[in-house]
């Protein structure tokens, strides 16, 4: 472990002080850098320093890597060359070499990555939505708030920001950004992407059927809605919006359908790290639900969360994880008496299958991150596979 006089040894040798998304702006070394004068930037930052294509930012509480992953296979149908960097999973420094010049850039920015940004300023920025999220990080939803903000803030007239016109927040945003404004809507017609005769339109012309979008769930109209403005906006034809969106599979650990034992179909949906996520979760799904919450803290009230529930056809609800009984007290004072409560994982699974009947659903959407027992979202997830692997047929 490195000792602070090592520290102080080390940032008088240095101009430039890098930090990757995991390290705060409050972090003591960080905090000593900038009394010493020295520069600091983040990962995203340095990035798209030494690059020059088409960078299209993505932010928001829920759907980042869906929409990223959407337009991926989108661009992959054309032939304009495109790739995915930053939060979903390849920082952009890794691939400073390998951007050839007329390359689109499909990057998902945290609020951990835009809390460390001074010059970044995509082509194409967007905001899905925001939610309270990260507050044991940012402390207030404002903060939160305001580091969203920032993806458009060195933003001019020549680029674009999309919108979700159906998030009063963001709405109320749009007169700080200087960009022009493109609009996604479920709600209404608007100078974008919105829905009309269960459609996606795109300034009056028809793309999509919703019948034909691969994806269940309202969130997800909203995702491709999202998507289809993107498209646009670089130019590519419907034809090829359609072939990608209709050819989609689907992101990993996002309301997947991992089984089907003993007529009950088990979904993982472990990447749903906060509350809003998982409310959206069970809003897609129609069938009995057995649910399985909890993980670790993210400063998150959880009452909003319960009282959306009460509207869900749930049959029992698993509590595990340190945020358990957090969660069990809240559920209580919403009214909830089916509850069952574990700190193993494996038995709240198993728990769960015990519960569900033939024709219900279990669903993991734990609206907690995972660091209390798993080194991430992704392995909890495939833990959660195994296991439901493991149960009679």
């Amino acid at each position: 472990e490195i000792t602070a006089n090592e520290v102080d040894i080390i940032l008088h040798k240095i101009n430039v002080l890098v930090i990757s998304p995991g390290v705060p702006i409050n972090h003591f070394v960080a905090v000593k850098a900038k009394k010493l004068g020295i520069k600091i930037m983040g990962e995203l930052e340095f990035g798209y320093n030494a690059l020059t294509p088409r960078i299209c930012a993505i932010t928001g509480t829920n759907g980042k890597t869906t929409t990223i992953s959407l337009l991926e296979n989108i661009f992959s149908k054309t032939k304009i060359s495109a790739r995915t960097l930053g939060n979903i999973g390849t920082p952009l420094t890794k691939e400073i070499e390998e951007v050839k010049k007329d390359e689109v850039l499909l990057t998902e920015v945290s609020s951990f990555q835009l809390e460390s940004i001074n010059r970044f300023c995509p082509h194409v920025s967007a905001i899905l939505n925001v939610a309270p999220d990260h507050i044991e990080r940012h402390y207030t939803f404002e903060n939160y708030l305001f580091l969203k903000k920032r993806i458009f803030k060195n933003q001019s007239e020549s680029e674009y920001c999309v919108l979700n016109y159906d998030d009063e927040i963001l709405l109320n945003c749009a007169s700080e950004c200087k960009a022009k404004i493109i609009w996604v809507s479920l709600k209404g017609k608007v100078n974008g992407a919105y829905l009309e005769n269960d459609a996606i339109h795109f300034r009056d012309e028809e793309i999509i059927k919703i019948s034909h979008l691969p994806l269940v769930g309202e969130h997800n109209v909203y995702n491709c809605m999202f998507a289809v403005a993107i498209a646009k906006i670089f130019g590519l034809t419907n034809e090829e919006i359609v072939n990608g969106i209709t050819t989609f599979k689907g992101v990993k650990h996002r309301i997947e359908l991992i089984a089907c034992k003993k007529g009950v179909n088990y979904y993982n949906d472990s990447k749903s790290t906060n509350t809003a996520s998982t409310i959206s979760a069970i809003k897609s799904l129609k069938t009995p639900l057995v649910l399985i919450l909890g993980g670790s803290e993210k400063g998150e009230d959880y009452t909003n969360m319960f009282e959306e529930l009460k509207k869900a056809p749930l049959k029992q609800i698993i509590l595990t994880g340190a945020s358990r009984f957090k969660m069990m007290d809240v559920a209580g004072r919403c009214g909830f008496a089916n509850l069952t409560l574990t700190g193993n994982f494996e038995k709240a699974v198993q728990f769960a299958s015990t519960f569900a009947d033939y024709g219900d659903s279990v669903l993991l959407s734990p609206a907690c991150a995972s660091f209390d027992s798993f080194a991430s979202y992704e392995e909890r997830g495939d833990c959660f596979r195994k296991i439901v692997g493991e149960l009679p047929e």
